[in-house]
């Protein structure tokens, strides 16, 4: 086999398709956030804002965070050492752990490196723990949850997107006698909608169904104390596992799940995502710690990012330009077709110093690609009417509803 040429030609559909996906080179310096500087391929620089990072709440130059990243890297040192079970648990981890669990109103929490480790680790180890499982996972559920329902072994079904009633169908037509458990998120991150918790929990009681909800997109976000949708709505003491993210508004690194002290035993003892994996290093544990604990008592800011987007959606709706509005803190604006989207976004960057990256396929459908903005604390009055202004023109010079390609 000719591997040089069968590798090209995977690369190569790429191009044609126009969803080749590049890389920019950012700078980014504390406490200039969503300000930072763009790094060209020729060495030359441009200074541009951020509009599609997922640090939602500016909590990654927050003081209280590198202050605490700070003494821990003084105190520790670099690394973490070793997986947990050998010498990678620390002081550091073990209060990080306490603040999750606090968030959620659970017994316990487990961290992984990365919200999705942890939710391909725990869904993928959860059949060995209930034999016989069988497991209903919206469709749109994120990557990371489709892999570990895949790599389990056990029984899956999948039920249409918020479609309460299809989930009812298909756990009544299984055996009233089987373990059974409902995988859903929170704010799905691509059309920035809700699911309809309280439906969902309803479903699973009724058919003596564990619930296991991805937060990812709203810890932090939602909720008096920022611990979800969950919160919000009052309904933590309905969800069994909870899985999270410190990599968003937390502003820092890492994943984890939080459950009953049983649950997170059996998962840390039998996960191989867990076990065989370096623990996070004492300085990251210690920053998100921080940023868990204040975002706590941070309801203003909160309050504001979600001003932020509201303005944004203001604006974009007097405009007429075609963006999904479900409530959330998620405005993606659809395109619909990725070589416009990558030409729309390349024109804000280089002409606007705006940087959003096109959202195509396979993490949207074919025909809903989108740009997808996310509006924080921190993007000002001034910085939202340049966005705007931005995208009408570009809405007019590229004609996108007539499929017709950027001047």
């Amino acid at each position: 086999m000719d591997y040089a040429a069968a590798i090209d030609t995977a690369l190569g559909r790429l191009h044609e398709e126009g969803r080749y996906r590049v890389f920019i080179d950012i700078e980014r310096h504390c406490g200039e956030f969503p300000r930072a500087r763009w790094r060209r391929p020729d060495g030359t620089t441009r200074d541009i804002v951020v509009w599609c990072g997922n640090d939602y709440l500016g909590m990654g130059q927050h003081p209280s965070v590198l202050a605490a990243m700070h003494a821990a890297l003084d105190a520790g040192g670099a690394g973490s050492g070793g997986t947990r079970n050998i010498s990678g648990t620390t002081v550091w981890h073990r209060a990080l752990e306490a603040e999750l669990a606090d968030l959620h109103g659970k017994e316990a929490a487990l961290l992984f490196t990365s919200a999705y480790v942890a939710n391909d680790a725990t869904l993928s180890t959860l059949p060995r723990l209930l034999p016989g499982l069988i497991i209903y996972s919206d469709a749109l559920n994120h990557a990371s949850m489709i892999e570990g329902i895949r790599r389990n072994g056990g029984a899956r079904r999948i039920f249409r997107h918020n479609d309460v009633a299809h989930l009812r169908e298909l756990m009544a037509a299984d055996d009233p006698a089987a373990p059974k458990l409902v995988a859903f998120e929170s704010v799905y991150s691509m059309d920035g909608d809700f699911a309809p918790l309280g439906p969902l929990c309803d479903a699973a009681a009724e058919f003596g169904a564990l619930t296991y909800l991805d937060e990812v997109h709203a810890v932090g976000m939602y909720g008096p104390r920022g611990g979800g949708v969950a919160e919000r709505d009052g309904l933590q003491g309905r969800i069994d596992l909870v899985n999270g993210t410190l990599a968003k508004a937390f502003g820092v690194m890492g994943g984890y799940v939080a459950a009953s002290a049983r649950m997170v035993d059996a998962i840390r003892s039998y996960a191989p995502g867990f076990i065989f994996t370096t623990s996070l290093p004492p300085a990251v544990a210690a920053g998100a710690a921080a940023s868990v604990r204040h975002l706590k008592g941070d309801q203003a800011r909160r309050e504001l990012q979600q001003a932020r987007a509201r303005a944004l959606k203001l604006r974009l709706r007097g405009l007429g330009l075609p963006f999904i509005d479900h409530g959330s803190h998620i405005v993606p604006v659809h395109v619909g077709d990725p070589v416009h989207c990558k030409l729309v976004s390349d024109r804000l960057l280089e002409d606007h110093g705006i940087y959003v990256q096109p959202i195509n396929y396979p993490t949207v459908p074919r025909g809903t690609e989108r740009l997808r903005f996310t509006p924080s604390p921190v993007h000002d009055g001034p910085m939202i009417e340049a966005l705007v202004r931005a995208l009408d023109g570009l809405w007019s010079r590229c004609a996108l509803n007539r499929a017709q390609a950027c001047a």
